[in-house]
């Protein structure tokens, strides 16, 4: 494919952006018809401010003056008004479209199947997200007008030169392409400038992020100084990428200057000439001037402006990439109602499943398990034994791709993915603490909770007392992640979110993990409450916390090698024998 032809399909692009406009359709009318209205005063004012030399200061009598630049004043009022409310209409249309686009897009990525978000960088997603939508925001508000009133501006002053003047015109047309040219030449040697100098400050601020972010190990090792000197090393680096830009404007700032005003210069001369000779008005040579300087400005606009556009067209591309991304896990057309009064079985019946970015290793491998609704069972295994495998499965957040996983009979494929997911309670090891108050993020377990359900909740995860030791109490925010927290804190924080939930089906992975003995055993009291009646899965590591379940399921290597309670386990011997073993020094 040829460049241009790269080049116009991504300008294609742009044209989606026009669903996102059309709702506003009265901003976008709105902003045409001023735009028409700034660039006819931008074009009659050469015309005003010939009357005013010819007619005023060159008329016969001084009492007219003041009429002609009162028309002058007018014109340039209009020219202002209408400028003001153009940039009004524009850019209030511009924050909507990126507003809506932004909406859409994260709409879209929440019902995303996990499969995209762990073949996809999130740094990447966050940039559609923000940058790319951000340089829309920029065309869309500034370069696109600044591009449609310079073409207006441009053409209406070819034709308005060629009409004061065809001698001086033709000239013109000979001398312009001389003074872009350059310009562009040299703007876009500042362009690709311009872009180095920012991926060094953005590599200067990676580096700064990236420290921060880790300053317990950089005190730790006593490592300031060196971060300091790898720090500065990242900022000179920018400044001498910096410098080199600075060097190419100065010397474009001084070709333009020199460019300009020889043009000007030489259209002066000979256009003087002709206003001796008496072969036109020293009024018309002014706006014959006039017309060049805005016909020479706006080319040279357009020349900056697409660069922004073309990169606008990119960032579009890669947004309309994102939004055609399909989730692999959607509701059937005809999904099937869970009951109201939903037991809780599951049953996994042959289930074969490989994650897609690892389809040469299975991590289920005919994968057989029914729970009874109400029985407590724990998973028990090795590191990639497939535990954790098993959770995501029962959410479905992926399909096997042999077999099949159950619910009350029900196959999850039939179901309403979040009507499903409504019915499960997850308490993982690494708590998500999202940055809001503590109110916020319990009440994340169920958002119509009233304040009386969370305390409770709370207070049976041994949270309260924490909590109403905060600053604000309930209110206070818990900073990102959760960094006023202890492990422990978030991790009871992510069990009371559960409690909250009250679901049918609790799934904990090492939901104690975090905690102190003290804790450990409080926190026990109120799961052994919260499992009653409840069809739990657990996933341990510690098999401590899993002696008195009704049934451990061993797995190794995605397939289920043993089952059955703690003492049976320990005396058939294998695995999980040699587990108990190294925990108990049994």
């Amino acid at each position: 494919m040829s460049t241009s032809e790269k080049s116009s399909g991504k300008l294609s692009s742009l044209r989606r952006l026009w669903p996102y406009a059309s709702p506003y359709r009265g901003l976008v009318a709105g902003w045409l018809g001023f735009m028409l209205i700034a660039a006819g005063s931008t074009l009659a004012l050469p015309i005003a401010f010939r009357l005013v030399i010819d007619k005023g200061i060159g008329g016969a009598g001084g009492g007219s003056i003041d009429r002609w630049f009162e028309i002058l004043f007018v014109v340039a009022a209009i020219l202002a008004m209408a400028t003001a409310a153009r940039f009004f209409c524009i850019t209030v249309l511009a924050e909507r479209i990126v507003a809506d686009i932004r909406k859409q897009v994260f709409t879209h990525l929440m019902h995303l199947d996990m499969s995209f978000f762990e073949r996809t960088r999130s740094g990447e997603i966050i940039s559609r997200l923000s940058a790319d939508t951000e340089m829309l925001r920029t065309v869309i508000g500034s370069s696109v007008s600044i591009a449609v009133r310079n073409v207006l501006n441009a053409s209406g002053s070819a034709i308005m030169l060629a009409i004061t003047s065809p001698r001086l015109a033709g000239m013109a047309a000979i001398v312009i392409p001389a003074v872009i040219v350059p310009i562009a030449l040299f703007g876009r040697r500042v362009r690709e400038q311009s872009r180095a100098s920012q991926d060094r400050l953005a590599d200067a601020s990676a580096r700064a992020s990236e420290t921060l972010n880790a300053m317990h190990t950089v005190q730790s090792y006593a490592r300031e100084a060196h971060e300091s000197e790898r720090f500065a090393d990242a900022a000179h680096r920018t400044y001498l990428t910096s410098r080199i830009r600075i060097r190419t404007q100065s010397l474009m700032t001084a070709l333009v200057i020199l460019l300009i005003f020889g043009a000007i210069t030489a259209v002066l001369w000979v256009g003087a000439k002709d206003v001796i000779a008496g072969n036109m008005s020293s009024g018309a040579l002014g706006q014959f001037v006039l017309y060049a300087i805005i016909g020479a400005g706006s080319v040279g606009a357009l020349t900056e402006v697409w660069n922004d556009v073309q990169r606008a067209a990119g960032g579009m591309a890669r947004i309309n990439e994102l939004l055609r991304e399909r989730s692999h896990i959607a509701a059937p057309a005809q999904p099937q109602p869970l009951p109201a009064r939903f037991s809780g079985d599951v049953s996994f019946d042959a289930v074969t499943f490989h994650y897609p970015s690892r389809p040469e290793t299975s991590a289920l491998i005919d994968f057989t398990l029914h729970i009874r609704a109400g029985e407590t069972v724990a998973l028990v295994g090795p590191s990639g034994a497939g535990k954790s495998t098993v959770f995501q499965m029962l959410l479905r957040f992926f399909d096997p791709q042999t077999g099949s996983v159950k619910v009350d009979g029900h196959d999850v494929r039939t179901l309403e993915p979040a009507d499903l997911r409504s019915r499960i309670a997850l308490v993982p090891q690494d708590p998500v603490i999202f940055g809001a108050d503590a109110m916020e993020n319990l009440r994340y377990g169920r958002l119509d909770a009233s304040d009386d359900d969370v305390y409770e909740a709370a207070r049976l995860a041994e949270a309260h007392t924490f909590i109403q030791a905060l600053p604000e109490g309930y209110h206070t925010y818990l900073g990102e992640h959760g960094s006023r927290l202890s492990g422990g804190q978030q991790q009871r924080l992510a069990i009371a979110r559960a409690l909250l939930k009250d679901a049918p089906i609790l799934l904990l992975d090492e939901a104690t993990s975090a905690l102190d003995a003290q804790s450990e055993r409080a926190i026990q009291h109120a799961l052994d409450r919260l499992m009653q009646g409840r069809t739990t899965l657990i996933i341990a590591h510690r098999l401590a916390t899993v002696q008195r379940v009704d049934r451990i399921v061993v797995l190794d290597h995605g397939r289920i090698v043993a089952q059955g309670r703690h003492e049976e386990l320990v005396a058939q011997g294998g695995l999980y024998a040699e587990l108990a073993r190294l925990q108990f020094a049994i």
